[in-house]
């Protein structure tokens, strides 16, 4: 049986670290493909290749070339210490490959086209725990992946 692709959209705040453990703990198994999705809304001020993937995203990024910030320079990432030793864990323990992929826009639409793009059997989002009148004003990434994403969602709250 051929493994999944097990997506989980991550802005490196505490509540993405939250979907991104439970996800190494309770989703992956053996054979499959953790892709890291983030979504890059600020990238209209900065120049070069990120313009290329502006459409589809950029290319996978695995785990080794994520870990290198030259590397993760490139496509205007940094992620933190806890993620990489969430990623280095998994990928270490349960034999899953870990990739990451970056999009360029508006979260709410990038995210849901990622599990097309990529394509994603299931996707893990974590919840800001927004009141109902934040949300309302604000809006919400997770509700709106809910409500339009083509595969199954998970919403992973912080304080899980």
């Amino acid at each position: 049986m051929a493994g999944r692709n097990i997506g989980v959209a991550v802005d490196f705040s505490s509540c993405s670290k939250a979907a991104l453990r439970w996800a190494s703990t309770n989703l992956t198994r053996n054979g499959d493909q953790l892709i890291l999705i983030h979504v890059n809304s600020s990238y209209q001020n900065e120049q070069g290749a990120m313009h290329l993937w502006e459409q589809s995203g950029s290319p996978l990024i695995p785990l080794v070339e994520f870990s290198d910030p030259h590397v993760t320079k490139t496509y205007g990432l940094s992620p933190d210490k806890e993620t990489l030793e969430i990623l280095a864990q998994v990928a270490h323990q349960r034999g899953v490959e870990v990739f990451a992929k970056v999009f360029y826009g508006d979260p709410t639409k990038k995210v849901c086209e990622a599990v097309d793009l990529v394509p994603l059997s299931c996707l893990v989002i974590g919840s800001r725990g927004l009141s109902t009148l934040k949300r309302a004003l604000m809006g919400s990434v997770s509700t709106y992946v809910v409500n339009h994403a083509a595969c199954p969602v998970t919403v992973v709250k912080e304080n899980m």
